[in-house]
């Protein structure tokens, strides 16, 4: 399920209240370094939730 590209503009990293960007199946927060994972088209925008994105190099 491919998620509104208006709703996403709507939603907001839990922890730092910044933007998030859709990428395949996660929603990743650039300011953070965090990706949120989509189960079932539902982001699950918790904390423990969230896995840490690879620096970039």
């Amino acid at each position: 399920m491919q998620l509104p590209e208006w709703w996403i503009s709507t939603l907001a990293c839990p922890r730092c209240k910044g933007p998030l960007t859709l990428s395949s199946d996660e929603l990743h927060c650039p300011g953070c370094r965090l990706a949120y994972p989509i189960r079932d088209g539902v982001p699950e925008l918790l904390q423990d939730e969230a896995r840490p994105l690879p620096s970039a190099s």
